[in-house]
């Protein structure tokens, strides 16, 4: 597989703290990274500019449009419209440095894709959810910025399964679990707003505590199992009959029985939700690049699956 990141004189765009990522590339720090080794460790330090855009016929300059360019290596990162402003790098780090600089929180993963068009922080918050004794969620926030016009500066909660490395995308309904922050002429102003949005962590945390503990807690028949997988993998009109959703669902049911963690879980609404995010996480694209599996469990059609199993087991539960 082709893991995408940006390679600067030879060197990965990445730092990580503890075991070893992605192809054996990045740079490892042995302690919890501050904002400015991170930066530093994972190649974040460049500035993003817009530059004129002009066309190669005349060489006439095109109205409203300009391209990102990267100051360092002068590679063009996507083209944009006028109200577009670059957010730094650096900049977007700050929404996490008074949490970092206060001990409350470290700098787990952070890098680059492609020549720089995206970027992304993964931040360890302290403490975990605890399921029943002993099943172990950790608490992140996520952080990915795009240079290239694709999106805004994105900052969202992330727990993530110990036992099986499963990122449970969660969706609270009344409550924000993420935070976007467009490229305009406020974007500063709103990376403040947003430090205080992400305040509401520790209750958000609270909450998805009691409702994954209530998951535990409810038991589940064969029959009920098949008919909360086949909501997430519905099977299409009988027109399509090439269907994989057969497949899925057997493989998925297959995970409640015998995927990791399933000891722990197994015949629980919280393991039939824990096999549709094991399915996404390390089934579904197992063949893809990387970074097509990152940005789909993130932010793509693997994140849009888990927020509706989720959604989907909240209902169950009232």
């Amino acid at each position: 597989m082709s893991h995408n990141l940006n390679i600067t004189n030879n060197k990965a765009s990445m730092m990580y703290v503890g075991d070893t990522p992605w192809h054996n590339l990045g740079t490892r720090l042995d302690k919890p990274a501050t904002a400015a080794e991170a930066i530093e460790a994972a190649g974040l330090g460049f500035t993003v500019e817009r530059a004129i855009l002009k066309t190669e016929f005349l060489n006439l300059s095109v109205p409203d449009h300009y391209a990102t360019v990267r100051k360092d290596t002068m590679q063009v990162l996507g083209v944009v419209g006028s109200r577009y402003v670059p957010i730094q790098n650096k900049d977007a780090f700050s929404v996490f440095d008074s949490l970092v600089g206060e001990g409350e929180a470290m700098y787990h993963t952070a890098g680059v894709l492609g020549k720089g068009e995206r970027i992304w922080l993964l931040a360890k918050l302290p403490s975990f959810i605890r399921i029943n004794g002993g099943d172990i969620v950790e608490k992140y926030l996520l952080l990915t910025n795009a240079h290239d016009g694709t999106s805004a500066v994105r900052v969202k909660l992330t727990p993530i399964r110990v036992v099986c490395e499963n990122t449970l995308t969660v969706a609270l309904t009344g409550a924000e679990m993420e935070v976007h922050i467009r490229h305009t002429a406020n974007a500063e102003a709103k990376l403040k707003e947003a430090h205080e949005v992400l305040g509401l962590t520790n209750w958000l945390y609270t909450e998805l505590e009691r409702i994954f503990n209530g998951m535990k807690d409810r038991k589940m028949n064969d029959t009920e199992m098949k008919g909360y997988v086949r909501s997430i993998f519905p099977e299409p009109p009988r027109v399509f009959s090439k269907s994989r959703a057969p497949k899925i669902q057997e493989k998925v049911m297959e995970l409640a029985e015998t995927g990791k963690g399933s000891e722990m879980s197994k015949g629980t609404l919280w393991g039939a939700y824990n096999a549709v995010t094991e399915y996404v996480d390390h089934c579904r694209l197992s063949n893809a690049k990387d970074n097509t599996r990152l940005t789909s469990m993130w932010f793509g059609s693997g994140e849009r699956l888990k927020k509706q199993a989720f959604r989907v087991a909240k209902a169950i539960l009232n």
